[in-house]
């Protein structure tokens, strides 16, 4: 069981990290002059569209109350460099977009989701950390 503590830090690490006080949005990580994956946090006026038809693009649905979930993000802050660099990255609340969900076929926190050029399921799968996201998205 994952301590209210531990999850409040691991959420406030990886939001100081990947979601700037600026608000959400794209976020290229500022960091490196390497070219990196997009982080993008998902609201009513992310175009889903677009963005998969730019290239690559996976949907991560996270829950807070999910310790899988922690363990991913916290993952995928420490590896963020590992990650293919023409990936964006959505991060979607499993808990409020329940129509995101039911376009997807998700059932489960902790999942992803790759989309074609036309932003339709290509390919749907749970956990995995990095490594996952990386095999699982060379697909598209």
């Amino acid at each position: 069981m994952v301590r209210p503590k531990l999850l409040r830090e691991a959420i406030i690490a990886f939001t100081l990290v990947f979601f700037p006080a600026h608000g959400g949005g794209i976020i290229t990580p500022a960091f490196s002059a390497e070219k990196r994956a997009e982080l993008v946090q998902y609201s009513v006026d992310t175009d889903l569209k677009a963005l998969a038809a730019k290239g690559k693009t996976v949907v991560f649905f996270f829950a807070t109350w999910c310790p899988n979930c922690i363990l991913t993000l916290t993952e995928l802050q420490e590896k963020w460099n590992e990650i293919d660099p023409d990936l964006t990255l959505v991060i979607a609340d499993y808990d409020r977009e329940t129509a995101l969900k039911a376009e997807y076929g998700v059932t489960y926190q902790d999942s992803f989701v790759l989309l074609d050029r036309d932003a339709k399921s290509v390919r749907l799968w749970n956990a995995g950390g990095v490594k996952g996201l990386n095999e699982n998205s060379r697909a598209q």
